[in-house]
């Protein structure tokens, strides 16, 4: 996963990434000193995700950071950046990171066939 989601962070201007479940747990974090688990801990991803039910990206702008939110199979993907990062850049290489991101939450082969179901 890091080899993965570590090719978002050479991006020029690329602070931080973060994959995040729908509940709010953060399934994967660079080690960006930008991104902090406090807000894993407040909860405040599953707000957020709740709110924005329905929506497959969004780009917040801040005053000095830039939050590129893009929604796949296991939860969000969220890219911290400044202002000034090359926003068709962070798309297009989450676009290439998702079909990997399906590809580790469904199951393959038996496992598939023989997996418990919810």
């Amino acid at each position: 996963m890091k080899d993965l989601l570590g090719r978002i962070l050479e991006i020029e201007e690329v602070q931080g990434v973060l994959l995040v479940s729908f509940e709010g747990n953060v399934l994967f974090q660079d080690d960006s000193p930008t991104i902090t688990t406090a807000a894993e801990k407040s909860g405040i991803w599953a707000r957020l995700f709740e709110t924005m039910d329905g929506i497959r990206e969004a780009d917040l702008i801040f005053e000095q950071t830039r939050l590129y939110l893009r929604k796949t199979d296991m939860g969000y993907l969220l890219v911290v950046t400044g202002l000034f990062a090359p926003a068709a850049m962070v798309r297009m290489h989450c676009d290439l990171v998702l079909p990997f991101l399906r590809q580790n939450s469904k199951p393959k082969g038996l496992k598939k066939l023989f997996g418990k179901k919810s």
